[in-house]
């Protein structure tokens, strides 16, 4: 009986004196508040639970999402969804921990919050529904750095993403309308072009036609008019059909038998 108990007891401390870390992971060790500079990846981490405790962190490509009201140039706001894209560096995770803690996302959070209050004050609610939505999304991107990098170095910021803009309603009809109207007015750019394109091809061969003529009338010399009356009537001759030619000299009249 007290071998089992001894037994037990054993295998309870194994137990509670290791963490497995998975795949995509990395797990540090943290000894009386201080953090090792080891870093494990992939396996089992061996500890005393006394003293020590594992701490697991994500190395993969993490996602944080909020939905936020931006302020805008104009005095508006502009209600997006956004995703900020990061990943902790692995050699840098104790630094993020000694420095941050655990809850390093709030902190990302609250770098987010003032970087794009900042940024998005520069531009107009317009421009967050338009093409200028990445350069945007840049140069919050880039304030957050300088930010993250006075806090702890380590946390690698991948993207920030605006999605979802919901621009106030009276704004979001004026630029339908305005597209719609742009959309019209290319329409009717294209629908001119083709009308100009028809209009140059119809002068280009009217144009040749008329030279066509006057070539044709230019070499019609009495000579030339002459020989090719002589070729019809010499066609005419050869003919199986009978029939009876009326001429003056010039030009020949068949009457068919």
């Amino acid at each position: 009986m007290k071998t089992n108990l001894i037994y037990l007891i054993g295998i309870l401390l194994i137990v509670s004196s290791c963490a497995v870390v998975r795949p995509g992971e990395a797990g540090v060790k943290q000894t009386l508040g201080k953090f090792s500079d080891n870093i494990s990846t992939q396996g089992v981490i061996f500890y005393n639970p006394f003293i020590s405790k594992v701490i697991k962190e994500s190395t993969q490509t993490n996602n944080i999402k909020l939905v936020l009201s931006l302020p805008t140039k104009e005095g508006l706001s502009v209600n997006s969804e956004i995703s900020i894209l990061y990943r902790l560096e692995q050699q840098k995770i104790p630094v993020i921990l000694e420095n941050l803690g655990q809850d390093y996302e709030s902190v990302i959070t609250s770098i987010f919050r003032s970087a794009s209050s900042d940024v998005c004050a520069q531009f107009y609610a317009k421009d967050m529904h338009s093409g200028m939505r990445a350069k945007i999304e840049e140069e919050i991107k880039s304030k957050m750095m300088v930010n993250l990098e006075k806090q702890a170095d380590g946390i690698d910021l991948i993207a920030v993403l605006m999605k979802s803009i919901q621009l106030p309603g009276g704004l979001a009809n004026s630029i339908e309308q305005k597209l719609q109207a742009e959309q019209d007015a290319m329409r009717m750019e294209f629908i001119i072009k083709q009308a100009t394109l028809e209009a140059e091809r119809k002068i280009i061969d009217a144009k040749g036609e008329r030279d066509s003529q006057k070539i044709l009338a230019e070499g019609l010399t009495p000579e030339i008019i002459k020989l090719r009356t002589i070729e019809a009537f010499s066609k005419l001759s050869q003919s199986a059909n009978s029939k009876v030619i009326i001429t003056d000299g010039k030009t020949p009249l068949l009457i068919n038998e």
